[in-house]
């Protein structure tokens, strides 16, 4: 999963090992004081956190890695 703008990571709900199904609310960003959440486009195991609390992203780079 990659950012799709440029954002602040505000808050992350998986940890790695976590089981996690499409659709399901994976992080939460916010950008000009919108929260943007970031859904699972897919269901698998989350294998990698890529981002922590307070980091600051940029479009497309990786948030998150998820296995089938």
């Amino acid at each position: 999963m990659r950012a799709d703008m440029v954002a602040n990571v505000m808050e992350i709900y998986v940890t790695e090992g976590d089981q996690i199904n499409l659709g399901d609310t994976i992080v939460l960003l916010e950008s000009m004081k919108m929260e943007i959440p970031v859904i699972a486009e897919e269901s698998g195991e989350v294998t990698r956190i890529a981002v922590s609390v307070g980091d600051v992203v940029q479009e497309g780079d990786l948030l998150i890695s998820i296995a089938d």
